[in-house]
């Protein structure tokens, strides 16, 4: 199974290129059976046994995710539009956009409102098999800690009161109607102006998609003694004025000081949990008292968690000044 997620994985990661420079031929089962070494009817079987769903359906719902966003984003028309992403026609196109997403494309530029996007799959997402890392190796870059100021923006966010990290977050998000990881990640990958977006659309990464735990006494008490709720969401500019679904909470975060402890890439099979143990470690042993600082308790204060193993692990946290 290992192998079999690492090569659905590389397939999943050429299907994306492969729309993103409008690739149509290399977007066959028959090409993409080949690129694997094996029939396209085990191809096909291992693809929904790992995503859970037809081959064929997740090339139609990426298709019209990147459609959407270029209807969103440029003033193409959607006839072009349409035709780029492998659909015969305006008409065709039409249908299965409002088949998936309820509007027409017309109608979705004109009102860009959130819609459940097919965000691409990661089949060796080691957080939801509940598995640990393959092997351990040292890691090569060291943990930064500084201090920053975040100007005042919003954070749109689902928030969940008893669960206790990522997996245990999405197990009981799946339970609530419209609150499961595909739904939510879909409809965040939509908005557009997310303030960590760097044009991907894969949740928990560059898509702008953040895991954030909020100071609320409702919650339960996490490792540092603090009741907080676990959030997942998006940061949006302070002056954001689109639709909120109707499942999200849109709530006003101040300018305020933080503290980053940041490690740079690493593998992901390989070091994540090396990674996070070093990270605790780290934030565990940092003296804020001979740096002037403490940890801000306040309710309603974010801590940001930023898990991106290309670019970093990053945790950032609330602080305030002690006073003289």
């Amino acid at each position: 199974m290992y192998e079999w997620q690492r090569q659905i994985q590389s397939i999943v990661d050429e299907i994306d290129q492969c729309i993103k420079q409008h690739n149509d031929e290399a977007l066959t089962l028959r090409r993409l059976a080949q690129r694997l070494g094996y029939s396209e009817y085990y191809t096909t079987r291992k693809f929904r046994e790992i995503s859970g769903m037809q081959l064929k359906e997740y090339l139609r719902r990426r298709r019209l995710a990147f459609a959407l966003k270029e209807v969103r984003d440029s003033d193409r028309s959607i006839l072009d539009i349409a035709l780029n992403y492998g659909f015969s026609s305006h008409e065709a196109f039409t249908r299965a956009f409002r088949m998936i997403y309820g509007v027409t494309p017309s109608q979705y530029r004109r009102h860009p409102v959130p819609v459940v996007l097919r965000t691409k799959i990661n089949a060796f997402d080691r957080y939801f098999l509940g598995l640990g890392e393959v092997g351990m190796m040292r890691s090569t870059e060291d943990i930064k800690i500084y201090f920053i100021t975040i100007p005042a923006h919003k954070f749109l966010h689902i928030r969940n009161y008893e669960s206790n990290g990522y997996w245990d977050f999405w197990q009981k998000q799946s339970l609530i109607p419209g609150q499961d990881c595909e739904t939510i990640c879909g409809l965040l990958d939509s908005i557009k102006g997310k303030l960590d977006d760097r044009g991907g659309s894969e949740p928990n990464s560059g898509g702008g998609q953040i895991m954030a735990y909020i100071n609320d006494p409702r919650g339960r008490l996490c490792g540092w003694g603090i009741p907080r709720a676990e959030c997942y969401g998006v940061r949006l500019d302070a002056d954001y004025q689109g639709d909120v679904p109707e499942q999200m909470i849109m709530m006003d975060v101040p300018e305020a000081e933080y503290l980053v402890f940041e490690h740079g890439p690493f593998d992901y099979e390989q070091e994540n949990c090396s990674v996070e143990e070093k990270m605790e470690k780290a934030m565990a042993e940092f003296d804020y008292e001979a740096n002037g600082y403490c940890l801000d308790t306040t309710p309603g204060r974010l801590v940001y968690f930023y898990h991106d193993p290309a670019r970093f692990w990053k945790y950032i946290r609330p602080v305030k000044r002690l006073e003289a």
